[in-house]
């Protein structure tokens, strides 16, 4: 099964499913999770800025009554965001941009300058009260000095305290630092306070809300953690009066519902259902395509098989569409045509040679066993009769070597400019004798100019073998004329009156060993190889022939040869 081309289909078919299952599965969730990202990238930037915007309102104004314009403008800039404000115990202080419907059970954020979200607001201070809210102080704490070098408020701290009874001159201060150091003496009287139910000790602060480095108690700086926590909620408890109370921030799309993340681990199944589905089918189509692939293959093994057996002529294996695999099963069938053509061809070849070479060799054979017996002495006339039998031999030998060498493309060509007639008047001389004891007129007609491209020997080999053969087959009477014309190359033509080949015969006139007359023996028919030969050698020239005929009136065979370059 390993080298089965049908396995080997359906496991890459099923391969290249599942790469491309996983591939599409990644690329889908990549995208999926970018687009999610995206896009809830984007609402959270819409609702930080909601969010920043009513903190800016909260911390600028001591109540929510002037919000409505505020919302307005963030439901106008952001029109796919419904904004609601509730405050803690569930009144609905305002609600923009959706259809009234029910709000999520979750507020999205609350809005509180004393404790602002630092998840949305990443710069917040530490102790996430908004910078922008100064209650009784006039100098934001930015541009506040981080410690009163005038001694001012140390002067102020102790006639707060009844420890001095002097004027601290703080009338001659700006009235913003004025307010700022009055606001800081309140501020600590609330820590202190903080501290007092904490069992600490009092503490002295710096502008910015942290202990001074040098207390004028002479005490050490209580617990600092403590100290931090009692300033936070002291600030928180100075500033209220100064800022809008929290409330409970919904922001939802239009028709109420929360924006939810999308989450894909829910439809795992789904995936996994659906990625089955698509392996199954592509298992199937594979399975279905691999069998119609692999079917006529099998056929065509099974065929080639059958013929390596031995048999020649198999039954054409059928041929289905018009793909590779339809064209390589008819190539196999007309190949197998052509191998039981040429297998019959063989066989009757070899048939052909052996009964050629039988007969001079029966005769040879019998006349010496005779003349070994004493029944016939070996006398010249025997001895030229055993010749004649012997040079037969030689001639059906030298045309099947003749036939060898043009099948191997081996033929050795001298080609040279012949004169026509000069090498019709050498066959002419060559027949005469013969076409007049046979009472047969023999004729050769040319233009004494025209000249053929070609090699003289095989040359005269062709027209000999083309006259002896019109000889052969042309009754006492009729006559054999040899012409050739100027056509577009030299066309020559060998013309007799004899029989004729029927319309049935003429399309193996060319072949080996056949006869037109069956009935003709040997020495009657010639080795059969003649016409073979002339055809073999007019190809090798790069020339044609061809054959007409009509019964009882004469077959006249035309070979063209090309011109002189």
């Amino acid at each position: 099964m390993r080298r089965s081309v049908f396995t080997r289909l359906l496991v890459v078919v099923v391969l290249i499913a599942l790469c491309s299952i996983a591939a599409t599965a990644w690329l889908a969730t990549q995208l999926t999770k970018a687009s999610i990202a995206r896009e809830q990238g984007r609402e959270l930037a819409s609702d930080n800025k909601i969010y920043a915007t009513l903190l800016s309102y909260a911390a600028a104004h001591r109540d929510w009554s002037e919000v409505d314009g505020w919302l307005d403008s963030l439901v106008t800039e952001h029109p796919h965001r419904r904004i609601a404000l509730v405050t803690k115990d569930g009144r609905t202080i305002v609600d923009r941009g959706g259809d009234g419907g029910q709000l999520p059970a979750t507020a999205a954020a609350v809005v509180d300058p004393l404790a602002v979200d630092p998840v949305l607001v990443p710069d917040a201070p530490a102790d996430r009260i908004d910078k922008r809210v100064l209650g009784p102080f006039r100098t934001p704490i930015d541009f506040r000095e981080r410690e009163e070098h005038t001694g001012t408020l140390i002067c102020l701290r102790m006639v707060k305290r009844k420890e001095a009874n002097v004027d601290c001159r703080d009338s001659e201060l700006q009235f913003d630092t004025a307010a700022d150091l009055y606001a800081l003496l309140d501020l600590e009287d609330l820590v202190n306070a903080c501290l007092a139910r904490k069992s600490l000790p009092p503490v002295e602060l710096d502008p910015h809300y942290t202990p001074a480095v040098k207390q004028s108690t002479g005490l050490a700086i209580p617990d600092e953690p403590a100290v931090a926590g009692c300033v936070a909620s002291s600030r928180r408890e100075q500033l209220t009066q100064h800022v809008a109370p929290p409330v409970l921030l919904y922001l939802t799309n239009p028709t109420g519902a929360p924006t939810a993340a999308i989450s894909l681990s829910g439809n795992g199944w789904r995936v996994v259902g659906a990625a089955a589905a698509v392996l199954l089918a592509a298992v199937g189509v594979a399975a279905f395509a691999g069998a119609r692939i692999t079917r006529p293959l099998r056929a065509l093994t099974a065929a080639a098989q059958h013929m390596s057996g031995g048999p020649a002529d198999i039954p054409p294996v059928p041929v289905r569409g018009q793909d590779e695999i339809a064209g390589l099963t008819r190539a196999f069938n007309t190949m197998a045509a052509n191998r039981a053509q040429l297998e019959q061809a063989r066989k009757a070849m070899v048939s052909d040679v052996a009964h050629e070479l039988r007969t001079p060799l029966s005769n040879i054979r019998g006349w010496l066993e005779a003349a070994e017996d004493g029944v016939s002495d070996l006398d010249p006339a025997l001895v030229t009769l055993l010749l004649k039998e012997a040079l037969v031999l030689q001639h059906v030998v030298d045309d099947l070597q003749d036939l060898a060498v043009a099948d191997a493309g081996s033929l050795r060509l001298t080609v040279e400019p012949v004169p026509v007639l000069a090498a019709f008047e050498q066959v002419r001389a060559a027949h005469e004798a013969r076409a007049a004891q046979a009472g047969i007129t023999l004729s050769v007609s040319a233009a004494p100019s025209l000249v053929v491209r070609a090699d003289a020997l095989r040359l005269r080999q062709i027209l000999d073998n083309l006259v002896a053969n019109a000889l052969r087959y042309v009754p006492s009477g009729g006559s054999v004329e040899v012409s050739a014309v100027q056509d577009d190359g030299v066309v020559i033509s060998v013309a007799d009156t004899g029989a004729g080949i029927s319309e049935e015969d003429l399309p193996h006139v060319f072949d080996r060993f056949w006869r037109a007359d069956k009935s003709r023996t040997r020495s009657t028919g010639g080795s059969g190889l003649g016409l073979a030969i002339v055809r073999k050698l007019v190809e090798a020239h790069g020339g044609s022939i061809g054959v007409t005929s009509t019964t009882g009136r004469g077959t006249t065979f035309t070979l063209r040869l090309p011109e002189l370059p």
